[in-house]
Formats: structure tokens, sequence, C-alpha cells
């Protein structure tokens, strides 16, 4: 087991539902006519891989080109949210797949967008594949996986390739490929000759310590190098259903469980597993994410409180100074709101700080502090309190999760007893090492 994240390559799409109702012909032509009541947008291809693979509660990083664009400007919207993204640039524009869809049944599909990843490995990217405890290859063919190959030569990190028909070759040495058939076909150019001998022969050919080519509602094929040929059923079966979005769910289910220290039969058992279970809850059109915008999100903590429980919402709370911002704050903070509905964050005042730190703390005042929290796009609000710990402010809120940092694993927080009494969950969630506000002002000193 490891708190290292697990790093997304890939290339990202925008999909969006327009859901309504058909009940009549159009009068021109011989094709229906969609009274449309909703629209639900989310990432597709390695966002949405990296978007389930975070809502397990694992700490992602998405490398993927994103356009300057509205699609584009709105993907980051639906992603920042829920893991630390990092961009690279998109030559053209961002892609697009619209599905129009009436009573569950998808009528039709309009793609728009030409973008492609430009070359352009940035520092960020490759101290963020440094610091993987897995990757996943997410590859749709829009050469993001291109520049995947020469970033992780050399990583002694399990690495799992999800192809594309469009795509890379994936690189030689992977611990698991999750082709699909029809994938599978397009990388055995000599012939194919079913799943499983597709399998063993792109073990030997990518030298690949695994290989499970994956066959829809039958499961997988997996060979392992020197190892037996297998055959993983799913749990459950899910003949006839919208499988959209189930190769995500499977390799990024996969990668993690590689990450923790599982083997490749294990890996794809849990990833056959939970791939089956998203195609039974009803895959990607299931999938609902909340786009950030301007505005649109109630100022008051307490207001937030009542909103999450009128809407039956799971919430969130978290607390601390918060004295200079830094990228560990930011990356509990996005990590805690992906657990539930809303994030509350309480902040202490500027006397609090002072008798916990001492005279010379806190370096920002807590007009900025707050100010800056409430800037971040996971953080809904934020409360500040003056006691030493912030037992009375839960008592006002009522979390349904209170979050603490990795650094306070194994001792009793001083706020247990009000926790306790109010049946709320404690989830401690690793930091990221290294980054402390104890460390900059060092740095800066």
């Amino acid at each position: 087991m490891t708190d290292r994240p697990l790093v997304v390559i890939g290339d990202t799409l925008l999909d969006v539902d327009v859901e309504g109702e058909a009940e009549r012909l159009c009068p021109d032509a011989p094709v229906p006519v969609v009274d449309v009541a909703t629209e639900h947008a989310r990432p597709g291809g390695a966002g949405l891989a990296a978007l389930l693979a975070a809502r397990d509660g694992a700490r992602v990083v998405l490398i993927t080109a994103v356009g300057d664009d509205p699609d584009g400007h709105r993907l980051c919207g639906l992603l920042s949210e829920e893991l630390d993204l990092v961009r690279l640039p998109l030559r053209g524009g961002t892609v697009r797949k619209t599905r129009v869809r009436a009573r569950g049944q998808t009528l039709v599909r309009l793609d728009t967008g030409d973008g492609t990843a430009r070359y352009s490995p940035t520092t960020e990217a490759v101290e963020a594949i440094r610091g993987a405890g897995a990757v996943l290859v997410s590859d749709y063919g829009r050469g993001v996986a291109r520049m995947a190959r020469e970033l992780l030569q050399d990583l002694d990190v399990p690495v799992v390739w999800d192809p594309h028909p469009r795509g890379e070759q994936p690189m030689p040495g992977c611990a698991l490929l999750t082709p699909s058939e029809a994938e599978a076909r397009m990388l055995c150019p000599s012939g194919y000759h079913g799943p499983d001998q597709a399998a063993r022969r792109l073990v030997r050919a990518l030298r690949a310590k695994a290989v499970a080519v994956t066959t829809g509602e039958r499961g997988a094929a997996l060979a392992i190098a020197g190892g037996p040929l297998t055959t993983v059923p799913p749990p459950v079966r899910t003949g006839g259903q919208d499988a959209c979005g189930a190769g995500d769910r499977l390799a990024g289910a996969a990668a993690l469980a590689l990450r923790d220290g599982a083997g490749a039969e294990e890996a794809v058992t849990i990833g056959v597993g939970e791939a089956s279970r998203f195609v039974e809850r009803g895959g990607a059109a299931t999938v609902k994410v909340q786009e950030q915008r301007l505005g649109d999100r109630p100022r008051t903590a307490l207001e937030v409180a009542r909103l999450a429980r009128a809407h039956g919402g799971r919430l969130i709370a978290t607390g601390g100074c918060f004295d200079l911002l830094h990228a560990g704050h930011v990356s509990l903070l996005r990590r805690a709101r992906a657990l539930g509905d809303a994030l509350v964050v309480c902040v202490n005042s500027d006397e609090s700080v002072r008798r916990l730190k001492g005279p010379s703390r806190p370096i920002v005042d807590v007009r900025d502090r707050v100010e800056v929290l409430r800037a971040l796009g996971c953080v809904d609000a934020v409360l500040v309190f003056d006691e030493d710990t912030p037992a009375a402010a839960i008592e006002q809120l009522r979390p349904d999760v209170w979050v603490k940092g990795g650094d306070y694993e194994g001792e009793v927080l001083p706020e247990s007893e009000v926790l306790g009494r109010l049946g709320a969950e404690i989830v401690v969630l690793s930091t990221l090492p290294g980054r402390s506000t104890t460390n900059l002002i060092r740095e800066i000193q």
C-alpha cells in the first residue's frame, strides 16, 4: 500500500448528454423531435478514468491536453475540484461528444472539435510522473500518449496502458495492457485468432507482464508472462446495457490495485468487477459532476450545511490555520471535497492562531486567508472560529465527515468527543511530503 498518487496520462474529451422526451416526429422529416429537459456534462476519455479513480478515494493527478476555448474551460471546471490537473497545450478545438437521449436511449451523437496534443512535456508533468505510485496511460488517439512513451522510460512503478485503435502502440514492458477485442485485433496485424491467443501474443510482442483483452459482458481474457492463460468473468451480467466508460473504469481500478501491491490477476479481477458494476448502475450516463461556475455557491457555511441536509447530500468539513496556503493544503481540500457533496473549511481566527503557533503568527491575517480559501473551486464555504479547537464550529455545522491531514494519524483529536456525539465519520487523508507552512517560512527567511 502506498499514498503516492495514481497519475493518469491521456486525452480528455468533453461529454455532454442532452436529455429529453421524444413523443412525436418532425413534420418535415421522419425523425423524432426531442423536447429537451436537462443537459449534463462530464469529462470523457482519460478525464473520466481519472475522475472515477479519484472517487475511489485515491489521490489522482491527470496529465492531459486542454484547449483554451469555451469547451476546454468547461472541462477544467469539471475536473479541477476532484483531482490535480496538469494541463498540456492543445492544437485545435477541444473534442466534444454530444449525445441526444430520450428515456435513456441515445438517438444521435454529434462530434465536434479536432484538437490534438502539442508535444510539450512540461516540468510539472515530469515531476508528477516522478512522484507517481502507478501510471495509467489512457490513449484516445489525440497525441498525449505519444509523449508518455518518452516520459515513462525507466520508471520503476506499475504502468497500465489502455490503448486505442487510432492511438500509439503501447510501450514495451508495461505491467498491464487492457485492450478491447477491437483494439487487440489492431495490435495483431498478422492475424487475430480470438482474445486468448491475442493476449498471449501481445505479452510476447510487447514484453508486457500481463495483457487483459476485455470481452464486454464476458469479462476478460488474461495472459501473464510466464504464467497461465485465464478467463476473468464479471460478477454481474450486464448484457444489453450501455457500456460507455466501462473500459476506463476497468483500467483505473486495475491501476489502483497494482499501485497498492496487488498481482496482475487480482488487479484485473478487481477491474472487471468494478467495470461490470459500473455498467449495471447505468455506465457513464449516470456520472454527475458539479460544474464550478462563478457565483453558483452559497456564501455562508451554515447555509451550505442546511442545503446539504435538505437535499440528502453528504457534508464534509475540515479545519486548520491555512496560513500561507500551499500545494499540500490544496491537495487535501480537493480530496476532502471528493468525499461528499459540499465542503466547509473551519479556519482559526488570528487570536486562535497566535495562541497555537506563537506571537509571530499568523503571517496572513484571517480576512486574506478566508478570501484565498473561498477562491478555491473545491471549497463551498469558510467558517472562522475563535476557540483553540473547532468543536463549537463542528457543533453548528453537524458534518457527516470530518477530515484531518495525515500528520494526525493515530492521535486522539480534541474534537473527537463532539464528532462521536454527532455520529460523524473521521477521515485521515495523507499529506504531500515536504509541503508545510513552517518549511515555507524557513525558506523565505
